[in-house]
């Protein structure tokens, strides 16, 4: 039997992590020694199929009537807010009728979901943050804008720039391949916006379903992920402030480059200058600090992952094959 991308993951982080025993983990997940002993080999499953959340025919037209009562909740006294079973007395006299127990799990995930949740901003070591900016750099002669992947450290305040012809999975990929070279290790947890590159839904305040391209990165590294809330760049502030110090500091004049390998050079040569910096408040070095940062990682995996996308095709009658909306 083999697991979906989402489950594979899970299975491995838990196995890495040591939350739980491998024989807790075949009860909970269900699965056979054998598969087990596959996941733990491989980072990603040879093949997987979407799950799709549970029906329910009966429940499904009043969620979002429940939403609205929960969410008109917020305005009034803790003591005269609806609960579960005044909920349901409610849809029953609108033609609910179905059972108590499907409305009160579902009220539950409402308020899950629409909860407010506040993340005290420490950083600590071994944590990361990631974003993309752009800048203009005149490449081959030619003034075009370029993507910038950066990966900060908040605790050293070490990061990484690098520049990529656009932001797609591709990049984001080598982007972390380049990052964890460049640092020595793999931070154990990594902050992110709300890309649809690496999240395909929303469905909690920082949970997400995320796409199979960064599940078998994830599933590579074994990192844990962090998502900040809709509309709150605040949670991952520091490598916001990295996008602007290194567009104004290391792209101003703007450079010009014969390719972006070129570009590329230049910038992982200013950010290892920049470890020099000393940082006001923490008394040394940003390098001497990032040596804390790398105590805490996780090691790099002995195969550096594949930063491709690779797709079946066959080529036309003029031996040309299509890729991404381009022949070749």
């Amino acid at each position: 039997m083999y697991t979906d991308m989402e489950q594979w993951t899970r299975i491995r982080l838990a196995l890495r992590h040591g939350d739980t025993s491998k024989r807790e983990v075949m009860r909970r997940e269900g699965i056979h020694w054998d598969t087990l002993q596959k996941i733990e080999a491989d980072s990603e499953p040879p093949g997987y199929r979407q799950s799709s959340p549970r029906p329910r025919p009966k429940l499904g037209p009043y969620l979002e009537t429940i939403a609205q009562i929960i969410k008109s909740d917020k305005s009034v006294p803790k003591k005269q807010r609806h609960t579960a079973t005044r909920i349901y007395h409610r849809i029953r006299e609108m033609g609910y009728q179905g059972k108590y127990t499907q409305v009160r799990e579902a009220v539950r995930e409402i308020k899950q979901v629409s909860g407010e949740v506040f993340m005290p901003l420490i950083h600590r070591p071994g944590e990361a943050q990631v974003d993309f900016g752009y800048a203009l750099a005149k490449v081959s002669g030619i003034l075009r804008k370029v993507a910038l992947f950066i990966m900060a450290l908040p605790f050293s305040d070490a990061f990484l720039v690098t520049a990529f012809e656009k932001e797609c999975t591709e990049t984001y990929w080598e982007g972390h391949v380049r990052a964890f070279e460049f640092f020595g290790g793999v931070p154990h947890r990594i902050s992110y916006d709300n890309t649809k590159v690496l999240a395909s839904k929303i469905i909690g305040p920082h949970e997400r379903e995320l796409t199979d391209g960064f599940l078998k990165l994830q599933s590579h590294y074994l990192f844990k992920e962090y998502f900040c809330r809709v509309r709150r760049p605040n949670e991952k502030g520091v490598v916001e402030g990295v996008v602007k110090f290194a567009r104004s500091n290391f792209l101003v004049p703007v450079p010009q480059v014969k390719d972006l390998d070129e570009l590329n050079a230049m910038l992982a040569q200013k950010c290892r200058e920049d470890l020099k910096r000393r940082l006001r408040g923490k008394g040394g070095a940003k390098s001497e600090l990032l040596k804390e940062d790398q105590a805490a990682f996780l090691e790099l995996p002995v195969s550096r992952f594949d930063a491709c996308r690779k797709q079946p095709t066959r080529a036309n009658s003029l031996s040309l094959v299509r890729f991404d909306g381009n022949d070749y």
